[in-house]
């Protein structure tokens, strides 16, 4: 089995290095993207990665109740685990390998904190954190959260050798369990040394891939630790390779709203007025109020 020839290979358009802020209760991410240069990558509005790191017992922190409205929240726990629970009821562990995909459509307040076991015992914490825009006609619709693990997610090994865990949309035979309201592919691929992975991507979407170990070579160029590469739109596919070193990386590609994007904390308009409204609604409850 060969690889698949694309016909017009991608090329990086630009590169963006992580900043290092703190979120939530106070835990450390990098986030190579939104910054003043990269407000985001339509449809993407956010990526965060918390960790590798080892925690001592007592040391794991996370994220008490907050509010989202008008996009999706996509947890991706690669090492420890988090306890999710919402305004509407719902709760979920998601463990190591496990995905929370949280449509927050109309609006909910949410928690994420690590289980009282995790937070007893401490140890490895690693975890990915996507954001993901809705279209003005779906911002209303009503929240609704999707939960898989680790074996829920489908595996493909490319004919270089490497692995990827697709989370959402198609590639290389497999596609990801979550349904989704905009075209996307999240992929998360593990490049030995000397081995490689083409992708697709559909005419008219945006591409991007985020080292987040190692250093890997996306098109021809080399792109280190923490950083991200932004596909040009002409082509239909790229090419990611691991040269020297092991890496792992996180694919993203996606179909382009093309709305405004009115931001403000945890909500995500088209409008100033609609962030204003979204406030409001919060503090008179009409989001839910989480349970006692």
């Amino acid at each position: 089995m060969t690889a698949p020839q694309l016909a017009g290979r991608r090329t990086v358009a630009r590169t963006a290095r992580p900043f290092h802020t703190h979120e939530g209760a106070g835990f450390p991410v990098r986030r190579p993207f939104p910054t003043e240069e990269l407000p985001f990558v339509d449809p993407f509005l956010m990526i965060d990665q918390v960790g590798p790191i080892e925690l001592a017992p007592g040391e794991a922190k996370g994220a008490p109740p907050h509010p989202h409205r008008g996009f999706e929240t996509i947890q991706y726990v690669l090492d420890g685990d988090i306890a999710n629970a919402d305004s509407r009821g719902h709760r979920a562990v998601v463990r190591a390998g496990g995905v929370q995909w949280l449509t927050a459509g109309s609006g909910i307040v949410h928690e994420a904190l690590p289980t009282p076991e995790f937070l007893a015992s401490g140890g490895r914490q690693h975890m990915l954190q996507i954001w993901l825009n809705l279209p003005a006609q779906l911002k209303g619709v009503p929240p609704q959260s999707q939960n898989a693990e680790a074996a829920d997610l489908p595996v493909a090994v490319t004919p270089e050798g490497a692995e990827l865990t697709v989370l959402a949309g198609t590639s290389h035979g497999v596609t990801g369990p979550f349904e989704t309201r905009t075209p996307v592919l999240v992929a998360h691929g593990r490049l030995a040394p000397g081995t490689r992975a083409e992708f697709t991507v559909p005419a008219g979407h945006n591409a991007m891939v985020y080292v987040m170990q190692g250093e890997a070579t996306v098109s021809g160029t080399p792109l280190p630790d923490g950083h991200l590469a932004v596909l040009t739109q002409e082509g239909d596919g790229f090419t990611v390779e691991a040269p020297g070193t092991a890496a792992e990386v996180l694919v993203l590609t996606g179909e382009p709203i093309g709305e405004p994007v009115a931001r403000s904390g945890p909500f995500v308009m088209n409008t100033a007025a609609e962030l204003r409204e979204a406030e409001r609604d919060f503090r008179e409850g009409r989001m839910g109020r989480m349970p006692a």
